[in-house]
């Protein structure tokens, strides 16, 4: 914008609209600044509303649950009795919760756990940050909690596997997809269990509804992940994912760190955890672990190779000053830390939500990296979003901040297409909420199907899902529709 010497001159002479914080004019570096007038912003002042990103909360939360009641600080602190107290049983949680939920909330939690295909695995950490006054709306509770009367009927197109990893798996516990990326799963267990996880054919114990498709920590095993990486040239990027890193002992983190640095190929390793967004207190009391992370990122640093860890925040609520203080030690030790959400209904699907979480991330140096459109796997309807709401969603958070911490809203290609932008469909019909996309680099002769929970629909829509004999026909109209009617759908 240009402005005239009359527009400067009025800038220049504007009353002052504000002073200088305190905190600021204490330090001698800015004294002489104290007497500059300072002019009419060109934007309106914030309010202090506009700062909350920078608030972490703090003291005893965890005491308001009676079971807690008398656990000190420095007790809560220790992964040990993180670990020890987290809750696996429905009946535990009954104790915990005694005289705090309504027993009618409790009985619906029975009746959902008989659905899930998840095991219940919640941290005391993640425990004492829901909103047990309002339990149904609260966004942790919904992440970790079934509950029954929430559960919505599955998409026809719903399946477990639906990135259909297994079919990219050369050997246990290895998926290579992409030309210059393999994903390395070396165990199957986490800190806790997330309801929507993608992994859910695989991840805990089995369930009601599940058998779950094992890979256990055996190093041996790992040898054979090592041989297939070592003997493809092109891979140059592992994920070392699972189950969790977290849950790695700190000797098997250097063991696969090492390995994986001494590949001469091999350019990039992540370790993928959701570890510090539901028990943060492990990177400052468990040193060993840490140590033996600084420690590969170091080595590979020296080796001119980047090592990093990918974590996995989804609400603000999940953030304290513990977990502000776990990421200022990664980075003062120089390990770079990214994010990568999943979008949920309910969770963070709104434009205030995501917006908080990236800027809170953002302050406390975590990279906002990836936002992605839940994958389409079953017994987690309620929480699935559209794709017009993704897009929506990431076109009013794009400028919120600056473009390197605005995070990538992205869709993982049902099928095994691998990740597309999610507003790069060549065809989107909202009232079908059917998308196609197409993905050249991984197999330029199909098309990647998503769709969108029914429910969420205009009534023309489900209404056209509630004939099976129309299934199909509006799959061929959106691929034709989209201009690709010679490719194959990827089943």
């Amino acid at each position: 914008m240009h402005y005239s010497q009359k527009d400067i001159s009025d800038i220049e002479h504007a009353e002052v609209v504000a002073d200088l914080p305190e905190k600021i004019l204490k330090d001698p570096r800015f004294k002489h600044l104290e007497s500059i007038t300072i002019p009419n912003h060109l934007k309106e002042m914030i309010s202090k509303g506009d700062l909350e990103h920078r608030e972490f909360r703090s003291g005893p939360f965890w005491q308001k649950i009676p079971y807690f009641k008398d656990t000190s600080p420095e007790e809560f602190m220790e992964v040990s009795f993180q670990n020890q107290n987290s809750v696996t049983k429905v009946a535990h949680l009954d104790d915990l919760l005694d005289n705090l939920v309504d027993p009618a909330f409790l009985a619906d939690v029975h009746a959902g756990m008989a659905k899930a295909p998840m095991n219940l695995r919640i941290s005391p950490y993640i425990l004492s940050l829901i909103n047990w006054e309002d339990p149904y709306n609260d966004p942790l509770r919904k992440q970790f909690i079934p509950v029954a009367s929430n559960l919505r009927r599955d998409h026809p197109k719903l399946t477990l596997d639906s990135l259909h990893e297994q079919e990219d798996s050369p050997v246990d516990g290895l998926v290579h997809r992409y030309f210059d990326k393999a994903l390395f799963l070396p165990l199957d267990v986490c800190p806790v269990y997330c309801r929507f996880c993608t992994r859910s054919y695989a991840i805990g114990s089995d369930t009601d509804l599940v058998t779950k498709y094992s890979f256990k920590p055996v190093p041996k095993k790992w040898d054979r992940a090592f041989a297939y990486i070592a003997s493809r040239p092109e891979i140059e990027d592992v994920v070392v994912s699972g189950g969790d890193s977290y849950m790695l002992i700190p000797d098997r983190i250097r063991q696969i760190g090492e390995m994986l640095l001494a590949i001469p190929h091999v350019r990039r390793i992540r370790f993928a955890s959701k570890g510090p967004a539901v028990l943060p207190m492990k990177i400052l009391s468990d040193q060993p672990w840490s140590q033996a992370l600084i420690e590969v990122v170091n080595k590979g640093r020296e080796m001119g190779k980047d090592v990093v860890l990918h974590t996995h925040f989804n609400s603000p609520n999940e953030i304290t000053e513990i977990t502000r203080k776990a990421m200022q030690f990664l980075f003062k030790e120089g390990v770079t830390v990214r994010n990568q959400s999943v979008l949920l209904r309910g969770v963070n699907d709104n434009i205030q939500d995501m917006i908080h979480l990236v800027r809170k991330l953002s302050y406390m140096n975590v990279q906002p990296y990836y936002v992605y459109q839940h994958d389409m796997v079953r017994g987690l309807e309620e929480m699935r979003t559209t794709i017009q709401s993704a897009v929506e969603l990431e076109r009013n958070v794009r400028g919120a901040t600056a473009g390197f911490n605005t995070p990538l809203f992205v869709m993982d290609a049902p099928g095994g297409g691998g990740k597309r932008d999610v507003h790069s469909y060549d065809y989107y019909d909202p009232v079908s909420g059917i998308s196609v996309y197409r993905s050249p680099s991984v197999d330029e002769e199909k098309v990647y199907l998503y769709f969108d929970p029914i429910q969420l629909l205009p009534e023309e829509g489900q209404a056209l899902w509630a004939d099976p004999k129309r299934h199909q026909e509006m799959i061929d109209d959106a691929i034709a529709r989209s201009g690709n009617q010679k490719l194959e759908p990827a089943t």
